[in-house]
């Protein structure tokens, strides 16, 4: 037994015989009880990996194993219904005819009648939808569809849900809540869940841990504050929020860049290239004791209520600062940018 729920191996898959690899030799593992979420821009391969894990579609090579069974390699396809694998499409996939009862309960015909109507109570009772069994899906709220199509992917008992965009189609407001409340139903039900999106806000507040994806391939996997905090690449350093990527010659654990010297995350030498969050920045008003040539202009500002965004020139690059509501700078004013935290150093 390897301990992990699932494995995934060396996963490819390439749609033209000469055209590139849609997924490239992707890796990961989700344990027991685990959220996990695959994160990256539109046409990097999440979603394809997510169909292959769920049967419906065909890898070139690799393999995926749930509870140390091959479901998955290019000689192995177990059908999708036969994986123990639930899944929550985009568009939710709701019968419209059906009332949420039976849309919840479609799945369970291998049951009695008796077990049958068990199930489909517990489940609407786990998502919070007891009272709406007799509803059709159009007089529902987003939300609300989404736990239904939840609580029918829960139904069967899988080992595990996978979730492809699922919260892309609710407004802002309700995009938050109801992913909170999905996290929460998850988590209680003690189920494992694959997440793929492309909002770095919705995997990180969602997930345990994070794989970034990029053309075909996982740049970083850790916890949501590992790849926010400690991007190895700068592809995951840009993609997961606002960063400054600063050029600098390394020497130990001290780099010279546009701010002056800085410290860094690890030893270097040589050539780098550096990332620092603006939340990890601050500023001072400069004056002749601390300038030391290092002197910026304010060239904009973002007030946020909470915080502010300042963007500061210095020579010839630009750098982002995220500071407190009471900072008082306008634009013109000159400052100095002052570190708060090690800058990160980036691979190449």
């Amino acid at each position: 037994m390897t301990g992990s729920l699932l494995q995934v191996h060396g996963l490819t898959k390439q749609y033209e015989s000469m055209g590139p690899k849609v997924v490239d030799g992707v890796s990961f593992t989700v344990e027991s009880n685990e959220i996990f979420a695959i994160l990256g821009p539109s046409g990097c391969g999440k979603t394809t990996t997510l169909r292959v894990m769920a049967g419906f579609e065909r890898i070139d090579s690799g393999s995926v194993e749930l509870r140390d069974r091959v479901i998955e390699c290019p000689n192995t396809n177990i059908p999708a219904d036969k994986r123990g694998i639930g899944f929550v499409f985009q568009e939710y996939a709701l019968f419209p005819h059906l009332s949420v009862e039976e849309n919840v309960g479609f799945g369970l015909g291998r049951l009695s009648k008796r077990d049958r109507i068990e199930r489909i109570n517990a489940m609407l009772k786990l998502t919070g939808m007891s009272g709406y069994a007799d509803r059709k899906p159009h007089e529902l709220s987003g939300g609300q569809q989404q736990r239904v199509a939840l609580a029918r992917a829960l139904a069967p008992m899988p080992d595990i849900i996978l979730l492809d965009e699922p919260f892309s189609n609710l407004d802002a407001v309700m995009r938050q809540s109801t992913r909170n409340e999905i996290r929460a139903i998850l988590k209680k039900a003690g189920i494992s869940a694959i997440l793929v999106t492309h909002d770095q806000e919705e995997a990180l507040s969602f997930a345990d841990r994070i794989a970034v994806m990029s053309e075909g391939k996982i740049e970083q996997i850790g916890t949501p504050e590992q790849v926010y905090y400690s991007p190895r690449t700068e592809f995951v350093a840009l993609f997961l929020g606002r960063t400054n990527v600063l050029n600098a010659r390394a020497s130990g654990m001290e780099a010279h860049t546009v701010l002056g010297e800085l410290m860094i995350n690890r030893p270097a030498s040589g050539e780098v290239k550096l990332s620092i969050r603006p939340e990890h920045l601050t500023l001072e008003r400069a004056t002749e004791l601390n300038c030391n040539g290092l002197c910026g202009t304010v060239v904009s500002r973002e007030f946020k209520g909470h915080d502010i965004t300042y963007k500061v020139r210095l020579q010839n690059s630009e750098c982002l600062v995220h500071t407190d509501n009471r900072m008082p700078y306008d634009t013109g004013d000159s400052v100095v940018i002052k570190p708060l935290e090690p800058a990160v150093v980036l691979e190449a």
